[in-house]
C-alpha cells in the first residue's frame, strides 16, 4: 500500500519530523507557495478528493501533503484522511500552530482560551467573547467586519491582540481596542486574541422582566419562560425557533442555552423585530437569526429544528406543526396559550400529529410592596411534547 504523510508546515519553520517526511517522499502535494522551494515532483493541489485520485493513479509510492499550521487545527487533514482511507497508509506530522506561536509571542498561556475559526465560515464570535476571558480567532480577510460586529454587541472597549503574517517576513504583532480595530484593515493572514475580563459562561433562565426592553409588544413573563425552557430541553448546539417572538424574551433565553447553536426568531410584526434585535444586543447573544414574516409561510425555508417555542400562532397552529415536523419529526415543541381555546388547539395539534403531550396551567402571584398583598398574573396554559 502507498504511504502518505500529512505534514503540518507550522508557522515560520518546519519540525525535524516534517523535514524528514518531506525528504523521504517521492512527490509532494500542497499549495503552490508551500511546495515551491522543493525540487522533487510536486502537484499544486489541495483538494482532498483530487489528491486521493492522483495518488491512486501515480506510479510513486511515498507522498507528502503539505498543509499550513498544524493538521489538527482547522486544517485539510480531516477530509484528506477520509479521502485516503483504503488507498494509502497515512501518518500525520504535527506542526507549530498559529495558536501556540501567537500565545508564545504574547507570553500568555492558551489552555483556557476559546478557539474559533472565522475563515470561510460564519462563527458565533459574539457568544464566544461573551462566555470566555480569552478568545482566539483565525480570520480570513474579515477582521474589520468581526470588530464591527463585536462593537454592535457592546464589546468596543475590550483589548484585542493582533498577529499578522506570523512567522513571515512581514510579521507584525500589536494590541489595540476592538473599537479601534473596527477602523483599520489588517492583513488577510491575521489572528486575533480578544480579552474579556468580565466574561460570564452561565445560562440564565427566568430573567427578570424589567431587564428586557419591552415597548408595546406583549412579552412572556419570567416564570412562564422558566417553565417553558425547562420543557424544551435545549442543548448547547441545538437549532431552535421562537415562533411569534414578540419582544425576544424567549429568544434571548433560548440563545443563551444554545450558545453553540442557532435560534431563529420568527415574527410578523415589524416593530417587534426591532425590539428583538435590541434585546439580543443588550444580552450579547449573537446566535440569533431574525425572520420577518408569517410563520406558516417562512418556516418552510428554515432548517430542521431541535426545539420550537410557539408563543403566537396567528390561528395557524396546524400549519406551523406541519412545517416544523416535516423536517424533523422528533422536534420538541412547547406552546403557550392565554385562553382555553388556544390550549385546546395546541393539544389537538399534538394529537393530530400523533405526538405525546402534556398540559400545565401556571398561576403566578407576586407580592406587591405598595399594596402589601399578592397580585395574581393571568394564568397561562403551557402545552409541551414531542415524539415518544
Amino acid at each position: 500500500m502507498k504511504r502518505v504523510a500529512i505534514v503540518g508546515c507550522g508557522v515560520g519553520s518546519l519540525t525535524s519530523e516534517a523535514v524528514a517526511a518531506i525528504e523521504s517522499a517521492d512527490a509532494l502535494f500542497g499549495s503552490a507557495r508551500m511546495i515551491e522551494p522543493y525540487s522533487k515532483p510536486k502537484y499544486a493541489e489541495y483538494n482532498a478528493a483530487r489528491i486521493a485520485e492522483l495518488i491512486r493513479e501515480s506510479a510513486f509510492e511515498r507522498f507528502a501533503v503539505l498543509v499550513s499550521g498544524d493538521p489538527g487545527f482547522y486544517s485539510a487533514a480531516k477530509p484528506l484522511l477520509e479521502s485516503l482511507d483504503g488507498i494509502a497508509e497515512v501518518t500525520v506530522v504535527p506542526g507549530i500552530s498559529s495558536v501556540s506561536a501567537f500565545f508564545a509571542k504574547l507570553q500568555l498561556a492558551w489552555q483556557d482560551a476559546a478557539l474559533v475559526s472565522c475563515h470561510s465560515r460564519d462563527p458565533n464570535i459574539v457568544d464566544a467573547v461573551r462566555r470566555n476571558r480569552a478568545t482566539f480567532a483565525v480570520t480570513g480577510g474579515n477582521t474589520k467586519e468581526l470588530a464591527v460586529k463585536l462593537c454592535e454587541y457592546g464589546f468596543a472597549a475590550l483589548t484585542v491582540h493582533i498577529g499578522e503574517n506570523l512567522g513571515g517576513t512581514r510579521e507584525r504583532v500589536f494590541s489595540t481596542t476592538v473599537e479601534k480595530l473596527a477602523t483599520i484593515e489588517p492583513d488577510s493572514l491575521t489572528v486575533l486574541l480578544i480579552e474579556n475580563p468580565g466574561a460570564y459562561a452561565g445560562v440564565r433562565t427566568g430573567i427578570p422582566d424589567d431587564e428586557f426592553t419591552r415597548g408595546d409588544v406583549p412579552a412572556t413573563k419570567s416564570e412562564v419562560r422558566a417553565v417553558a425552557l425547562s420543557r424544551l430541553g435545549i442543548a448547547p448546539d441545538s437549532i431552535c425557533c421562537d415562533v411569534g417572538a414578540g419582544t425576544g424574551c424567549v429568544t434571548v433565553e433560548m440563545a443563551l442555552a444554545a450558545f453553540n447553536g442557532t435560534v431563529y426568531a420568527v415574527e410578523r410584526n415589524a416593530p417587534a423585530i426591532q425590539l428583538i434585535r435590541a434585546n439580543c444586543r443588550k444580552f450579547q447573544v449573537g446566535n440569533v437569526e431574525l425572520v420577518h414574516g408569517d410563520a406558516a409561510t417562512v418556516l418552510a425555508g428554515l432548517p430542521p429544528f431541535d426545539a420550537v417555542f410557539i408563543g403566537g400562532s396567528g390561528g395557524r397552529m396546524d400549519a406551523i406543526f406541519d412545517a416544523v415536523l416535516a423536517k424533523n419529526s422528533r422536534t420538541r415543541i412547547v406552546c403557550n396559550a392565554v385562553t382555553l381555546r388556544g390550549a385546546t388547539a395546541a393539544l389537538a395539534a399534538f394529537e393530530r400529529h400523533r405526538l405525546h403531550s402534556e398540559l400545565v396551567q401556571l398561576n403566578v402571584a407576586r407580592l406587591s410592596s405598595r399594596a402589601g398583598m399578592l397580585l395574581a398574573n393571568n394564568p397561562i396554559f403551557i402545552v409541551s411534547g414531542g415524539a415518544a
